[in-house]
């Protein structure tokens, strides 16, 4: 076998069975990926030097194709209602197959670390059939120094076989495609996909499943911390602006997508981003794209023109589009990606119905009922068939990802909130004045005004009504924020279709509360909202 790099991996290959590699490009730097992903046309050099390659079939990650290992130790740890199970018998076929498929290949390994604090990090070793596949994961994980690398030992490896093809009936999965996590052994097997998303969010799923044991508190959100050490955490689904409002100028960004809640504090999991791009600009955010002029970052399914410029407003691949890219390419990114015990937790929703006050303080009860809730909205037009307004409701704010049963996480983001007198708000970044379609969108400039109240601790100060439909406290006036807008049913020319669209939502929250109410405790049965009819 022909090895390549500054470390020869050949004994810990065999022992996962790639012995039979032609050859492995081990720790490749990016010049050196780039020449290989050229020189093997898997990708393309932008006019501006990043590397552009396109995912083919798969735009986006496969859920349903996603499986964990049943066994002894995970039988009664794991949600199975959200995680699929295999069986390691399936598991060792695939597993086999899998290494069968990949002798005479050349291969790429990445010797990497999942999260930013020593005493919970997880060295993981990534294998893949693509050199952009490389690249990505090489931008998106923690690079450990020379030292480090020479006594790595991985307690996770991911295979990533794209041309590998699963069969159903062989492997007990759903299709060509699949995703499995072996969270006994350490082991994830990739194949039938392209898409390089499935490796970063796998590292995220194991260690959604390990941290929680220790106490640690896993969270897909994005941090930032202020210029005293205030750190603040922001959670939320796609489109709620949890990347847009964490980047800052006047604070240090810790990370965009996935932290940790330790003993000791927040710390990143990742070294780097995976930013959505489609109608990217520079005007709006300037760092980000940036990021997509130079050497290093990974443009997937960006739409090129004839002069290899990248058109940010093409969508005909995916609206899916991403730039991957290294934590240091953001010039006010954290150097350790750590900060102290956050301050400030936001909870961002984009609420479609125009229900949601643009602000709204919690109890931690209140916060846990919400993180279990994981509220937003689609609206019409961003999928096939939406063609009003429908609740999205998202365990944990990444329900795809969390292995365990959610009120395990919910219990203790409670706890540690109530350990460090921890802020919590709600912040709506959806639509006022009326639903999607007769509303407007909420002024970004009173968000941010709102979120800079909220974080240096003005809002707190405040006065506050309780809101008539959910019960958290909503601030009655903001300086430099027009007051209409505190209350949204102010806002909406017909209030009965106020408290109609209120009822509405409210009565979706209960229903999908329901299945956790066992799982909880009193308290925050007791923060379910409850619709009462305002006076006009």
């Amino acid at each position: 076998m022909e090895m390549f790099g500054v470390h020869n991996p050949a004994i810990e290959l065999a022992t996962v069975g790639l012995g039979g590699a032609a050859s492995v490009r081990y720790n490749f730097s990016a010049a050196a990926l780039y020449e290989e992903a050229i020189r093997r046309g898997e990708a393309e050099l932008t006019a501006q030097g990043a590397l552009r390659a396109i995912t083919g079939q798969h735009t986006g990650r496969s859920p349903r194709d996603k499986f964990v290992v049943r066994d002894i130790n995970t039988d009664g740890e794991i949600w199975w209602d959200n995680n699929k199970p295999i069986s390691p018998e399936h598991f060792a076929v695939l597993r086999d197959d899998m290494l069968a498929h990949a002798a005479g290949k050349e291969l790429f390994v990445q010797d990497l670390v999942g999260g930013a604090e020593e005493g919970h990090a997880l060295p993981t070793r990534v294998v893949t059939e693509f050199a952009w596949h490389s690249l990505f994961i090489r931008n998106l994980l923690i690079r450990p120094d020379t030292a480090a690398l020479s006594s790595f030992v991985p307690k996770l490896t991911i295979i990533d076989l794209p041309s590998f093809k699963a069969d159903p009936a062989r492997h007990g999965c759903r299709s060509e495609t699949v995703i499995a996590c072996d969270l006994t052994n350490g082991l994830v097997l990739i194949g039938g996909t392209s898409y390089a998303g499935e490796m970063k969010k796998s590292v995220f799923t194991v260690l959604n499943y390990l941290l929680p044991a220790k106490g640690v508190m896993p969270m897909h959100c994005s941090a930032n911390v202020g210029p005293d050490g205030d750190a603040a955490v922001f959670f939320g689904l796609s489109g709620t602006g949890k990347t847009t409002l964490s980047a800052d100028p006047a604070r240090t960004l810790i990370g965009d997508d996935e932290h940790g809640w330790s003993e000791n504090g927040i710390f990143n999991f990742e070294g780097g981003c995976y930013a959505k791009t489609i109608r990217l600009s520079a005007e709006a955010e300037p760092e980000i794209y940036a990021t997509t002029q130079r050497f290093g970052t990974v443009l997937e399914n960006v739409v090129l023109n004839e002069s290899r410029e990248p058109d940010f407003d093409d969508g005909s691949l995916t609206e899916n589009t991403r730039c991957a890219y290294p934590m240091d390419f953001i010039p006010n990114a954290s150097e350790t990606g750590r900060a102290g015990h956050p301050k400030t937790i936001i909870m961002l929703t984009a609420d479609a119905f125009g229900v949601m006050p643009p602000i709204a303080r919690l109890t931690p009860d209140q916060a846990m009922y919400h993180f279990l809730s994981g509220y937003t909205a689609k609206v019409a037009g961003t999928e096939k068939g939406v063609v009003e307004p429908e609740a999205t409701f998202s365990t944990c704010f990444g329900a795809p990802f969390m292995p365990r049963h959610p009120a395990e996480y919910g219990n203790l983001l409670k706890e540690l909130i109530g350990r460090h007198g921890v802020q919590c708000w709600l912040v709506n970044t959806g639509w006022t004045g009326g639903a999607y379609g007769t509303g407007k969108r909420m002024p970004i400039k009173a968000t941010r005004a709102l979120l800079a109240a909220a974080l240096s601790g003005e809002l707190g100060q405040a006065e506050f009504r309780a809101d008539t439909n959910f019960g958290f406290a909503v601030p009655v006036s903001v300086d430099g924020v027009d007051g209409s807008i505190l209350d949204p049913r102010s806002t909406w020319a017909d209030k009965a279709a106020y408290d109609a669209q209120a009822e509405k939502l409210v009565s979706m929250f209960i229903a999908n509360f329901a299945k956790f109410e066992g799982h909880v405790d009193g308290g925050v049965r007791d923060a379910a909202p409850g619709v009462k009819v305002a006076a006009e």
